[in-house]
């Protein structure tokens, strides 16, 4: 979503960077124009005059015109200033000393709030919570439905009745208790704008159950409406916090930047893709470093550790590392990896891109024809790779959907993966002597030494491997290129 915003600010700083020692007038100079990138996004327009005040103020303050290196002290001060902007501290949650702990969910028709919904029940069970959801949004057509089948995905209970939403409501909390749940969710009823008839109810479930939190749900590609329709619910039942959903829309994002500094909130969630696992806390810091394009390195991490099987990627490393990693261990790992959310948001997360890579390029289709690819192999064909000749690969190519041209890119790609990694390993004792006695340089590489009593040259493993199980006549040395000059 801050695709745009974020090429805009790297670009500005890296301006800044070919300037040596900095005056007023050219932090002036800068925050006009990271002024002009901010209300092009569509933030909120008190917010970007007061952001750029305290970021110059930040700049004065910390000596900027005297620093030895201004440009990395004014990325400082506007990115502290964004996390202060987007609301400082990740918001914590306590939890009742009676369970069970009531979450209200408030909102617009159509922004993500059933799926919202059952997303935060899978996150609390994932924090050793035992989550209920109450279907009190009796409007909606199927919206009771469609929450019993996201439920049914994370196996969370789901309780509702038809008739009266805030009876529904009320009933449900009962249920909880005496089901043992200790953390209620309900998911109330929207419209398609702010009207009296919605205000009225909801503000009559919020009596009727009294939630420990009220969290209004957003969508962040609605802009800067959005945003007063928070002011309005706010006024009437007294948000604790936000959740934003479609982050991983292509807005401008305004809406996200402004929603904390305009409706005084904070964003205690958001989503970042379709998927029930693509919901995350929100963290303001990470986002302020994906704007400016330092990456969210913890965010990563904390998917990865999610998504793999510590055991199994352990032993995936060091099967990878000592040259036993199969087709099969890779599909393994692609498939771990696709647990960790589209391939867009995570290319994002990581610090320091080269220059021209574009997050929006990166299809996650690629990893599907990859698995096919593998997927049609057959047992030996994935163990040992390079059994696999024309025909084989003209095979796999039609049994995938895919063309040979794709075949031979990843059969090239995995062998460059395996041969990097082999040469990770340290060298044995015997490998290090080996290696100090055998070769001189010559043309910028090693060229093997034969002592007198040697008759043969060895040659490359995977030739070897080949020549013993093939027909000497019907095997050609061509396909290897040249093999090197030797000194005989």
């Amino acid at each position: 979503m801050f695709e745009i915003l974020s090429d805009r600010l790297s670009g500005i700083f890296g301006r800044l960077r070919s300037k040596g020692r900095l005056s007023e007038g050219d932090i002036d100079e800068v925050l006009g124009e990271v002024r002009i990138a901010l209300l092009e996004a569509d933030v909120n327009l008190n917010v970007v005059k007061e952001f750029q005040l305290a970021v110059k103020q930040r700049c004065l303050d910390a000596g900027i015109q005297k620093a030895l290196n201004p440009a990395q002290q004014v990325v400082k001060s506007v990115n502290d200033e964004l996390i202060n902007v987007l609301g400082g501290d990740a918001m914590k949650f306590s939890y009742a000393e009676k369970p069970p702990t009531v979450i209200l969910l408030a909102g617009l028709q159509g922004v993500g709030k059933t799926t919202s919904a059952a997303k935060l029940a899978r996150w609390f069970k994932s924090q050793g919570r035992n989550p209920i959801l109450v279907g009190a949004d009796l409007q909606r057509p199927a919206a009771v439905q469609q929450l019993q089948t996201l439920a049914q995905s994370i196996d969370v209970p789901v309780f509702s009745n038809t008739g009266d939403p805030v009876e529904t409501a009320k009933e449900g909390v009962l249920e909880a208790e005496h089901l043992g749940r200790d953390v209620v969710i309900c998911d109330t009823a929207g419209r398609l704008s702010v009207d009296e008839e919605m205000m009225e109810e909801i503000q009559r479930i919020s009596d009727s159950i009294t939630p420990h939190y009220t969290l209004f749900v957003i969508d962040s590609m609605t802009g800067q409406d959005a945003v007063n329709v928070a002011e309005a619910f706010d006024e009437k039942l007294e948000l604790d916090a936000m959740i934003l959903t479609k982050l991983d829309g292509d807005a401008r994002g305004g809406a996200a930047l402004s929603a904390k500094s305009v409706v005084g909130k904070p964003i205690a969630f958001v989503s970042t893709g379709e998927k029930l696992e693509d919901f995350e806390q929100f963290h303001p810091d990470r986002l302020a470093n994906r704007i400016l394009g330092m990456g969210d390195v913890l965010t990563l991490i904390e998917k990865a550790e999610e998504a793999f099987d510590k055991d199994e990627a352990e032993k995936a490393a060091l099967k990878l590392i000592g040259g036993q990693f199969t087709l099969d261990d890779f599909l393994d790992q692609m498939q771990q990896l696709k647990k960790m959310g589209p391939l867009q948001n995570l290319v994002e997360m990581m610090p320091d891109m080269p220059q021209g890579v574009d997050s929006s390029d990166i299809d996650d289709g690629h990893l599907i024809r990859l698995e096919a690819i593998i997927q049609s192999m057959t047992a030996d064909e994935r163990t040992v790779p390079v059994i696999i000749d024309g025909s084989r690969r003209s095979r796999i190519a039609k049994g995938s959907g895919t063309t040979a041209h794709e075949v031979g890119q990843l059969l090239k790609q995995f062998k460059e993966i395996k041969k990097l990694m082999k040469g990770q390993k340290k060298p044995n004792r015997k490998q290090r002597n080996k290696k100090k006695q055998g070769g001189k340089r010559k043309g910028g590489r090693t060229t093997p030494r034969i002592s007198k009593d040697q008759d043969s040259i060895s040659v490359p493993k995977e030739i070897e491997e080949l020549v013993s199980q093939s027909d000497p006549k019907e095997f050609d040395l061509s396909k290897f290129g040249t093999l090197p000059e030797h000194d005989m």
